[in-house]
């Protein structure tokens, strides 16, 4: 990433997250970096509209975001750890990781247009080229979901 050197600054953007992360639109699903601490945690926003793609079939007439995606919210929020601790340590190359397990996916509310997503996620171990991860989503301060992540890094063929 060009500009997310040392001393990085909060809020990182979403010009920013894509230097990070491969994910493109429809796919990438967090807007911001709002606080994050290296190697240990971070917290970003994802902006749920009635625009997003998925809700023209999930479902119409009562849109709900697919729990599946709301997983991927909170992997996407945890590579985005990965990645930044990575860069503040001086790494230029950008490993991509795979989403390898889930692991306890808990959904306790219905997530729907209008919801900003605050993305919770606290590394609770690194071995080797895979992390486990510890994530949660709120909603106005109310836990929706919550899950453990396995991340792997992709290997070099």
């Amino acid at each position: 990433m060009s500009d997310l050197t040392v001393p990085f600054h909060l809020p990182v953007n979403v010009e920013h997250i894509q230097q990070l992360l491969p994910h493109r639109y429809p796919f990438l699903l967090v807007d911001r970096v709002v606080e994050l601490v290296p190697d240990k945690s971070v917290v970003a926003l994802k902006n749920v509209t009635i625009n997003e793609p998925f809700f023209q079939g999930h479902f119409p007439g009562h849109p709900v975001m697919p729990g599946v995606l709301i997983v991927e919210a909170m992997a996407q929020a945890a590579g985005l750890l990965t990645q930044i601790s990575s860069r503040l340590k001086g790494n230029t190359g950008s490993p991509l990781f795979y989403l390898a397990k889930v692991d306890n996916a808990r959904f306790n509310a219905p997530v729907v247009p209008g919801d900003q997503l605050r993305l919770e996620v606290t590394l609770k171990r690194l071995l080797r080229s895979m992390g486990l991860f510890e994530a949660r989503t709120m909603v106005d301060g109310k836990e929706v979901a919550s899950c453990e992540l396995m991340c792997a890094a992709r290997s070099e063929k």
